[in-house]
C-alpha cells in the first residue's frame, strides 16, 4: 500500500488516475482502521466497501465522479440496483453515504487528490410506492412484529426439547430487552442475583475484517444497569448452579479472551480452548453466562441460525428474529404502564422517540385501543 501511495503522489498528473477502489483502500488503511471507530462500525463500513467494489463505480477515476453520477448511483440502490434486486434499505444507504462522504473528504484533505467532496450534493431518496387510488387491494400495514407470551412459551418448549444453547439467550432477551451481542457477551460477574440487575458493558460480534469473534464496548460505549424480575432470577440461579455442577467433570472447553493492538485499535478476541490444552500467557479466562453444552461460548451467529429454525414452528412466527424480543420487551413494559423514560434507560436508547416509535408501530391491537378512546367520552 505504501508503494501504491507513492506512485499516486509522485506527480500531479498521476492524481487524476486514482480510482474510487484505490481511494477506498487508502482510506481504510490510513483513516478507518487507525481511527477511533468501534469494531461494529469498522465491520459495517468494510461490508459496504466490498459491496461498492462490486459495482462499476469502483473503477471510475475519482476526478470523473461528479455529484450527478453519485446521485444516479444512490437512486439505483434505492430502486433495486442494476440487477433489479431488492432495494437497499434506507439505513444501509446511510452507511453507503457515510463511507463515500468520509473517503471523499479524505481525498480532499489530507490527500489533496480533489478539490471538493462530490457527496455533499447527493440526497438519499426513499423508494416511492405507486399510488393505488382506486385499487381495492388491502394495504398491508408496515408494523414491527412482537410475539405473545403464548408464542414465547412455544419457543421455549421447542428449545428445551432440542436442548439447544439458544434457550438462555432468548429467555434473557425476553425479560431484559438486551441486544443479541450484549446477551452473548454477558459474564457471570455482570449479574447481581441478589439485587436482580445486569450491568451491560460489552457486546460480542464477528469481525468480518479480521475473521475473529470479538467482544467490545456496548453500543455508543455506554454502560447501563438493567433490572429484572423474579422469573429471570430463578432461570439464572438454576443455570448458574447447573454450570457449577458440570464445570469440573463434563464441560470440555473453557473460554478465554486475548487483548490485541493493531493499527492503533484495541481488540479482544474470544477463544474456546479444550481443557488440558496449554493456555497462552496472554489469554484471560472468562465465565460467560451463555454457553453450549460442551462449555464453549454461544455466539450471536449460532443463536441467529436457531432463530431461523423457530420461524417454522408457526405461521405467525415466520418473520421471527432475535431483535423482535427487544421490541416485545418494550411493548410489554409500556402496555403494563411503565414510565417511558424508565423503559428508555433500560433499553439504552439515546432518544426517547426511538422507544416510543417501537411501541407506536408494534401491533394493531394498541392502535385499535387508541382509536376507541373517543367512544368512552360522554
Amino acid at each position: 500500500m505504501a508503494n501504491e501511495t507513492s506512485e499516486i503522489t509522485s506527480g500531479c498528473g498521476d492524481l487524476t488516475e486514482i480510482t474510487l477502489r484505490r481511494l477506498l483502500e487508502q482510506w481504510v488503511d490510513e483513516d478507518l482502521l487507525p481511527g477511533n471507530y468501534s469494531n461494529g462500525t469498522v465491520t459495517a463500513y468494510s461490508s459496504v466497501i466490498r459491496r461498492i467494489n462490486q459495482d462499476e463505480i469502483a473503477d471510475l477515476k475519482i476526478s470523473e465522479i461528479a455529484p450527478d453520477l453519485l446521485q444516479n448511483y444512490f437512486d439505483k440502490l434505492c430502486n433495486g440496483g442494476k440487477n433489479g434486486c431488492a432495494h437497499v434499505s434506507t439505513g444501509y444507504m446511510r452507511i453507503f453515504a457515510a463511507v463515500l462522504h468520509s473517503s471523499f473528504r479524505f481525498a480532499v484533505f489530507p490527500k489533496k487528490y480533489i478539490e471538493s467532496d462530490p457527496m455533499q450534493y447527493v440526497r438519499i431518496s426513499h423508494p416511492r410506492e405507486q399510488s393505488l387510488v382506486l385499487d381495492p387491494v388491502n394495504i398491508r400495514r408496515n408494523e414491527n412484529m412482537i410475539i405473545s407470551h403464548r408464542q414465547f412459551c412455544t419457543i421455549i418448549k421447542y428449545l428445551e426439547e432440542k436442548k439447544n444453547a439458544a434457550l438462555l439467550p432468548i429467555q434473557i432477551a425476553y425479560y431484559t430487552g438486551l441486544r443479541l451481542g450484549e446477551v452473548c457477551a454477558l459474564l457471570w460477574r455482570d449479574i447481581d442475583l441478589d439485587e436482580q440487575c445486569i450491568t451491560v458493558r460489552r457486546s460480542m460480534r464477528y469481525n468480518t475484517v479480521r475473521h475473529k469473534i470479538e467482544i467490545g464496548p456496548a453500543k455508543r460505549n455506554k454502560v447501563r444497569i438493567v433490572d429484572f424480575g423474579n422469573r429471570l432470577a430463578e432461570i439464572l440461579k438454576r443455570e448458574k448452579s447447573r454450570q457449577k455442577a458440570l464445570e469440573e467433570s463434563e464441560l470440555k472447553y473453557a473460554n478465554y479472551c486475548r487483548r490485541v493492538f493493531e493499527n492503533g485499535r484495541e481488540h479482544y478476541e474470544i477463544y474456546a480452548l479444550e481443557k488440558g490444552e496449554t493456555v497462552p500467557e496472554d489469554h484471560q479466562k472468562l465465565s460467560f453466562v451463555c454457553i453450549r453444552n460442551n462449555g464453549k461460548f454461544e455466539s450471536p451467529d449460532t443463536v441467529s441460525i436457531m432463530c431461523r429454525s423457530i420461524r417454522k414452528l408457526d405461521d405467525k412466527l415466520c418473520g421471527f428474529h432475535f431483535h423482535i424480543l427487544r421490541h416485545t420487551y418494550t411493548c410489554n413494559l409500556l402496555s403494563a404502564g411503565a414510565a417511558p423514560k424508565d423503559v428508555q434507560e433500560l433499553l439504552g436508547h439515546s432518544d426517547i422517540s426511538t422507544t416510543m416509535n417501537i411501541y407506536a408501530h408494534s401491533t394493531r391491537k394498541h392502535k385499535r385501543k387508541t382509536a376507541m378512546l373517543l367512544d368512552k367520552m360522554n
